[in-house]
């Protein structure tokens, strides 16, 4: 009986290809549920209030007391309000107010807060803790809401005036998210290293620190910009943000007030409008808060 002789073939083994850096990005990205629903909703919004003119199938200010407080038809797919002009026009062109106050606000904060809390965080000592901080303390004393409706009342009503009274309550947050993130930053190695090297103050601030602080000021906007697209609602349907015949979301909804019982839509559309969008950004921050720290779980 012949003996086996033992096999000297080595198993196989199967390699694979590790996934590419941007099939690994993009599986992340699939994960975050947050970051892709978000940005969609503010995506389409923008994309909305960009294109309004071309999207609006009339023109927003156009009247037609034949048609006044329809409902959904053919010919206007989101009914009208009291004076017949189509509701989804002027949802459109409120999507623009919206984000021309939002934005503009949140870039007069940015303007203002960022060098105050680069420059606060950065020397600290009495310039911080006696000055700047206490300024901003007083300021954020008062509600967000409240200080917008105050100081545009004091400024006066329209959309310019809105824009510069909610930036106005932007920029404690900015000062303080900055400030953070430049104490946070200021005792690391490499900034030691520039100090070493005999880098002046502002290239250490704004040329090694500040990129690396730009994911949290990113999270910060968003946030803020849900809380400005209400703070513009507010002040519109107050009165004093956009002046008609200027659409916006919250005049809208301040018409609509009065015919709650007999054309309910009209007020439906805005509110649904101003919940989806405050939604977006919220979930937009959340999603890059979750990208730029993958260990939060909340």
């Amino acid at each position: 009986m012949a003996m086996l002789e033992p096999s000297t073939e080595q198993p196989q083994t199967v390699l694979r290809a590790a996934p590419s850096a941007h099939r690994r990005r993009w599986h992340t990205l699939r994960k975050n549920r947050a970051l892709v629903g978000g940005g969609s909703i503010v995506f389409v919004i923008l994309f909305a209030a960009v294109f309004a003119n071309e999207l609006a199938p009339y023109s927003p200010n156009a009247q037609n007391y034949s048609a006044i407080l329809q409902g959904i038809t053919w010919q206007h797919w989101l009914g009208t309000d009291n004076l017949g002009r189509d509701t989804l026009a002027r949802v459109l062109m409120g999507a623009r107010t919206s984000m021309e106050v939002t934005l503009g606000a949140a870039l007069v904060g940015l303007v203002i807060g960022v060098p105050v809390g680069i420059i606060s965080g950065f020397y600290r000592g009495f310039l911080d803790d006696w000055l700047i901080m206490r300024i901003v303390d007083a300021i954020q004393s008062f509600p967000f809401l409240i200080l917008a409706l105050v100081l545009a009342a004091m400024l006066g009503p329209g959309i310019r005036n809105a824009m510069i009274a909610i930036g106005i309550g932007y920029i404690p947050v900015f000062v303080r998210t900055v400030r953070g993130q430049m104490i946070a930053e200021s005792e690391k190695e490499y900034v030691l290293a520039a100090r070493m090297t005999g880098a002046r103050d502002w290239r250490i601030m704004f040329l090694h620190i500040f990129p690396n602080i730009t994911t949290p000021l990113i999270v910060q906007v968003t946030l803020a910009a849900a809380g400005g697209i209400v703070a513009e609602a507010s002040l519109s349907y107050l009165g004093l943000g956009a002046q008609p015949p200027t659409a916006s979301w919250g005049s809208m909804l301040q018409v609509a007030q009065g015919y709650l019982n007999s054309a309910p839509l009209l007020a439906i559309v805005p509110g649904v409008c101003l919940v989806i969008a405050v939604l977006g950004f919220n979930l937009l921050g959340d999603g890059i808060q979750k990208l730029w720290d993958p260990k939060r779980t909340d």
